[in-house]
């Protein structure tokens, strides 16, 4: 997997593509992941107590990995990701400026 949580990605396409937004989750095996504040779903809520009453929460959906590039932290473009392996570990490097994410 490529992408990790706390990563910063921009959606290559749907609703929100060009829009960029932190990773919050991943689901490895739907290949599935939630970026904060992009691709919000409604949740209608029902009123807890009497008197109170209903509301809308929003919350960010699941979209499929593949919508979305990370963006490299060092030189700020989207960007592949590659691997260097060195010793026994194994790295992951920007394909632009080759520098460790």
């Amino acid at each position: 997997m490529k992408l990790k949580k706390g990563d910063t990605v921009k959606l290559l396409s749907g609703k929100d593509s060009g829009k960029t937004g932190k990773v919050l989750l991943i689901d490895r095996e739907t290949q599935r992941i939630v970026v904060e504040g992009v691709n919000m779903r409604k949740k209608h809520l029902k009123p807890r107590r009497q008197g109170e009453k209903g509301e809308m929460a929003h919350k960010p959906g699941t979209m499929n990995i593949s919508n979305a590039i990370l963006i490299c932290p060092s030189c700020g473009k989207p960007t592949r990701v590659g691997f260097k392996i060195e010793g026994s570990l194994k790295s992951r490097i920007c394909k632009k400026c080759q520098v460790k994410i």
